[in-house]
């Protein structure tokens, strides 16, 4: 997946470049930040893939999300000053970084900047609401494949033929499937003309039908 650039960045004409680091890329099963570690900066992701993922009591890792570049890691912490949740590359990843120091200094430069962070919040809450009303693990999955699409097109990618950067192990955690279930649901979209599956590899042939089965509004709802 190609890189965000600048330009393509959602914060767009907030600029702030000259308080912005830019660390060393990491690669996969690398941890960009940890459960419980103090909240010291807000990352951009420029390239690759991140999931982020918590600890529940049990030991159990529960998936909470998958970002890609535009994204932002961290904002969660914002709040109480430590990461509720560990977040890990899939990939290859580059980000940019906004120190916490040099936040406060570029919201008064610019408080514009404020509105627009907390508008990425509520993208992820939405992000994740949408999935946890539905019941049924067809719409899980269609919803969840909608999404994908949704976020390939706003890149500047089809949104019609990807590939899935995360497991489907990933994938059955974040749905709150069984794998086996994930798997069956996969082969019956396959059989049913929504999907075309190799690999890793998804293209989708029935947008309108996977978009009626995630029971999601269509582009222009409200």
């Amino acid at each position: 997946m190609a890189a965000m650039t600048c330009k393509g960045c959602p914060l767009g004409d907030v600029c702030f470049q000259s308080v912005i680091e830019h660390p060393s890329p990491v690669h996969a099963g690398s941890y960009l930040v940890r459960q419980g570690e103090v909240f010291e900066s807000i990352a951009m992701i420029r390239s690759g893939t991140v999931k982020t993922y918590s600890v529940d009591h049990l030991g159990r890792e529960v998936i909470l999300g998958f970002h890609l570049p535009g994204d932002f890691i961290g904002l969660g912490a914002m709040d109480e000053g430590r990461h509720s949740c560990s977040a890990v590359a899939l990939d290859t990843v580059t980000v940019c970084r906004l120190p916490v120091r040099a936040a406060a200094e570029v919201v008064a430069r610019d408080p514009a900047l404020l509105s627009k962070l907390v508008k990425l919040m509520s993208r992820e809450v939405a992000r994740i609401t949408r999935l946890s009303h539905r019941q049924r693990a067809d719409e899980r999955l269609a919803a969840f494949l909608i999404g994908m699409a949704e976020r390939m097109a706003a890149g500047g990618f089809s949104p019609r033929r990807w590939q899935l950067p995360m497991s489907r192990m990933d994938i059955a955690s974040y749905l709150h499937l069984a794998p086996e279930t994930l798997s069956r649901m996969f082969r019956r979209f396959q059989q049913d003309g929504l999907l075309a599956i190799d690999g890793r590899a998804v293209e989708v042939r029935e947008l309108d039908r996977l978009l009626a089965l995630s029971r999601l509004p269509g582009p222009g709802a409200t």
